[in-house]
């Protein structure tokens, strides 16, 4: 089936070639053809025709195979001696070149050939020992190696085996082919460059020009884990093409990169490249494309930039540049693409930058770039993408400016501090029809009135500003049939100015309007919606089931309104495509409704405050992928669902403020909770002791390791448009006690641990394997009626910052090895039965007395108790010895009582009574993180 098809679309496309020439040029053709027939019918030898006959049978033909929508089988044609037709001469077969002199097959050019299998060096590819041109690209050889035998064609210059599915080390034998000028082993994820190396190759393929190692074994896409480095490279090198974009080379740049003179296109970005940048690149005169962002280079300026006046395409994102941008760049006048963001530029955006005509792509974000946009910017006539945002520029945008870039079609001004002046209808300007907006974070007041006139937007970002009252009836109108990101979140929006509340924008994927002052109904976005968040707002009434039919949902966040009303049935349908679900704070009431009954990708249930009742329904075991349960301050009247700890993801665990009752039951032996860094059962109704098998299988919670950077529990959609991919992150929040307080978590880092148990009726002894979970900031079992001692095994949790055990019947000495705990910002034991003297010393001389009150047998600092036998204290440990050093060298507030790493500087919190308006302004409610490709020009 896929050979014919194959073939029938091959057999097309020269019909379709014949059409196309005229009477006269197909006589030509034709006689031409003749001609060349009756010239070298009998060139063609024999055991090469063999060769290739064999050749074709070693493989099957799949359509499958090749990736290039314009694939054909070329071998599907070749014929033996014995069949009939024009066949029997190789020298005319599909994709064979000859040598006219000596009919000798000098090449072999297959290229998407939907050639399948795999091969070996005993195929008999290898015996044409004349080839010089050999193109395998585009096809699948089953992960086969490259074969030794490549050694074999010593007269072989041009070698093309760019994603055909080769996999391991590339051969030392390929070394020998000195004749080599074009080598292309690129989109083969599989391929190793270890022994021989990337020097190896350099200094033996010495005639080589071209060498293509991206997107394979050295390819971020498919292979970010190579570890190498760049060779020092020799005089008078005749490479023209060096692309190792998005590998994981490392180490420096050789200052010898500068003798490759004939350089022409330079790629070596997203790699960890580290080091200055070296001045030698200024000697790289006929590049045309350069790429180095995304390294890790040493701060450094762009005086080596300048002289390379042949540029076309210049991308240097993120390679931790200071300075100014240098005026030697107006040299530059063929740049068509200029990207300098996210760096450390200062100053402002010189003037002499205009004179860089050709300019489509203009990219200068991120950086801390200030005084106004120069009017001369404007006459950049040629310009398509303009990104100036996250700087400090200044001054006015006069509005009307942008009718002059008539091919503008990306805009992005937002993060900066300007004023617009929005332009003067009388001025008749016809402004650009932009597909890209973004005006976030701009001090507009209103929505820009050029926005009218817009019908061709895809993107729309308005988020974070001061735009008041309803949107007004004619933004309904535009883009209708091609906006597919809409953002308003962040400003003072009221409403509609129109009945309907259904959003009229068809192909609409990215919806937010949340923390806004929306009143009346649920608007309903469109089928096509991704995301849909209008969290923070005063919506009422309940979830139309209109809302169901979003078959693409991935992302439903409609918290902290005033919905209510049960939960429609249908919501159910959508959890095969929601990762997200989050109809927290609202007063929705009735059983939870049945989810996860079809397969799902469920990652976030978030349904706390609000007034469900009844049970849990047991279907939430299916849920296999969830990480995030939030089913706090509810009125569920259920056991402790132990049949929660078999799915395998589960993370956050919040149970807190119900009616939950009963003990919590003996350990089911493969149910094990093995993810669960956070569970709150608090203020419900559990008796019984605490199941110490139940601490004995939270494996995650015995783990100390310290991640490389801050990173936050987070659910992430991805939404493909305009040709590359978007990235939506969703944080992950709750709100749990710590410090005596509730505190709303906005974000929850990843290596956060936590248990409160607090508020039950728990009776018998604290048990003392708690003290292996040592990976906990948090612990809480306070207002319970535990009884006996403080285990000392407490002392081995040196990752502890809060400790609440107040207000149960805990007897005995506070164990001194609670000192140990360097982290430890809070200690509460009141309202207990303990005695003895309180330790000293480290974190304990920071507790005032209201951490020990309500236990009269207790003495010493900070109470006015002095003890009676200063023999009687408990040991304390040496001031030499103050605890094992942190990976930590982090500054942060304490807010009341001190506070460690995580709970101190990582997460925003508030007190829960506080006004959710005030909180979401003041600290946000979500991160932002948009994927812009900024990179233009070559990509090969």
């Amino acid at each position: 089936m896929g050979s014919a098809f194959c073939l029938l679309m091959f057999m097309f496309m020269r019909v379709l070639l014949l059409l196309s020439l005229t009477p006269f040029n197909l006589m030509v053709a034709m006689s031409s053809s003749t001609s060349f027939f009756s010239m070298q019918h009998s060139l063609c030898h024999d055991s090469e025709k063999s060769a290739l006959l064999q050749f074709k049978q070693s493989f099957l033909i799949d359509e499958h195979a090749s990736t290039d929508p314009s694939a054909y089988p070329k071998v599907e044609i070749w014929k033996s001696n014995e069949e009939e037709g024009e066949g029997s001469d190789c020298c005319l077969w599909d994709g064979v070149e000859c040598d006219k002199e000596t009919g000798h097959v000098i090449g072999l050019h297959l290229a998407s050939s939907c050639l399948y299998g795999s091969i070996n060096s005993s195929n008999s590819l290898f015996n044409l020992v004349h080839l010089r041109r050999l193109d395998l690209s585009d096809n699948h050889f089953n992960y086969s190696e490259i074969p030794f035998a490549v050694g074999e064609l010593s007269g072989l210059r041009s070698l093309n085996l760019r994603n055909s599915l080769f996999s391991g080390q590339i051969p030392s034998e390929l070394l020998a082919q000195s004749e080599l000028v074009f080598l292309d082993l690129s989109a083969n994820p599989l391929l190793q460059l270890q022994k021989p190396g990337l020097r190896d190759l350099v200094q033996s393929l010495t005639h080589l020009k071209q060498l293509r190692l991206n997107q394979n074994y050295l390819s971020v896409r498919n292979n970010p884990d190579l570890i190498g480095y760049l060779p020092e490279f020799e005089e008078a090198s005749p490479l023209k093409m060096l692309l190792l974009s998005a590998t994981s080379f490392s180490g420096e740049l050789p200052t010898s990169i500068g003798r490759l003179g004939s350089l022409t296109a330079l790629d070596i970005s997203s790699c960890e490249f580290t080091g200055k940048i070296p001045h030698s690149l200024a000697n790289l005169t006929e590049l045309t494309h350069l790429f180095l962002s995304e390294n890790n280079f040493s701060v450094g300026t762009l005086s080596w930039l300048g002289q390379q006046t042949k540029l076309i395409s210049l991308s240097l994102r993120h390679i931790n540049v200071k300075g100014e941008i240098p005026s030697s760049l107006a040299n530059m006048s063929q740049l068509t693409s200029f990207t300098l963001s996210k760096n450390q530029l200062s100053s402002q955006i010189p003037s002499c930058l205009m004179n860089l005509t050709h300019l489509t792509s203009f990219f200068l974000s991120e950086n801390s770039l200030e005084g106004p946009i120069p009017r001369s910017l404007f006459e950049l006539v040629n310009l398509r993408y303009l990104f100036l945002y996250s700087n400090y520029l200044n001054g006015t945008v006069e509005l009307h400016l942008l009718s002059k870039l008539k091919d503008l079609t990306h805009l992005d001004l937002s993060s900066n501090r300007f004023s617009f002046l929005n332009y003067n209808k009388s001025t008749n300007a016809t402004f650009p029809k932009l597909k890209t907006l973004g005006l976030n974070d701009c001090n507009l007041t209103e929505f820009p009135d050029f926005l009218r006139y817009q019908d061709e937007l895809e993107w729309l970002s308005l988020f974070e500003n001061k735009i008041h009252g309803p949107i007004p009836k004619w933004m309904w109108n535009i883009s209708k049939e091609t906006l597919e990101v809409l953002d308003l979140s962040r400003n003072f929006l009221t409403g509609f100015d129109q009945h309907s509340v259904v959003l009229p924008w068809s192909r609409l994927h990215y919806v937010r309007l949340d923390s806004n002052m929306l009143q009346g109904p649920l608007p309903i976005p469109p089928p096509s919606t991704i995301q849909y968040s209008v969290s923070g707002n005063k919506l009422r009434g309940e979830i139309p089931p209109l809302l169901c039919n979003m078959a693409s949902l991935m992302l439903l966040d409609l918290s902290s309104n005033n919905l209510n009303g049960r939960i429609p049935p249908c919501l159910a349908n959508l959890s095969k495509s929601l990762l997200v679900l989050d109809l927290g704070n609202n007063d929705f009431n009735g059983p939870i409704p049945q989810t996860c009954t079809t397969p799902n990708n469920l990652r976030v249930i978030d349904l706390g405050e609000n007034q469900f009742q009844g049970q849990l329904p047991r279907s939430l075991a299916n849920c296999m992928m969830l990480e995030h349960l939030v089913l706090g301050n509810n009125q569920i009247d259920d056991i402790f669902p132990f049949w929660l700890g078999a799915l395998p993801h589960l993370k956050v665990l919040i149970l807190g403020s119900n009616k939950f009752h009963g003990e919590m039951g003996s350990w089911h032996n493969n149910i094990r909770f093995p993810k669960l860094c956070v569970i709150d059962l608090s203020d419900n109704e559990f008796t019984g002791d605490l199941p110490s098998k139940y601490f004995q299988n939270l494996d995650t919670m015995k783990l100390t390791n310290v991640s490389n950077g801050l990173w936050y529990l987070q659910a992430n959609t991805r939404i493909e448009m305009q040709g590359y991919t978007t990235n939506f992150p969703y944080n992950y929040s709750m709100t749990i006690t710590n410090k005596g307080m509730q505190r709303f978590y906005e974000k929850i880092p990843d290596i956060f641990k936590a248990i409160d148990f607090s508020g039950n009726n728990f009776i018998g002894q604290i048990p003392t394997y708690i003290g292996k979970l040592q990976g906990l900031h948090l612990l809480n079992l306070g207002d319970n009626n535990l009884s006996g001692p403080i285990p000392s095994s407490l002392g081995n949790l040196t990752q502890l910052e809060s400790l609440d055990l107040s207000k149960n019947k805990l007897s005995g000495e506070i164990p001194w090895q609670l000192t140990r705990m360097t982290f430890l910002g809070f200690f509460n034991v009141p309202n207990n039965h303990l005695t003895g003297p309180i330790p000293q010393g480290k974190q304990f001389a920071t507790f005032s007395n209201a951490s020990f009150d309500g236990n009269p047998g207790l003495c010493g600092t900070p109470l006015s108790r002095a003890c009676r036998s200063p023999e009687a204290r408990p040991p304390t440990p040496s001031s030499s010895k103050q605890g094992s050093a942190s990976k930590f060298d982090w500054k942060f507030a304490i807010m009341g009582c001190g506070s460690g790493p995580v709970i101190g500087i990582s997460i925003g919190y508030s007190l829960t009574s506080w006004k959710h308006e005030w909180f979401v302004r003041t600290f946000g409610n979500r991160q932002r993180k948009w994927t812009r490709i900024e990179r233009m020009g070559l990509r090969s």
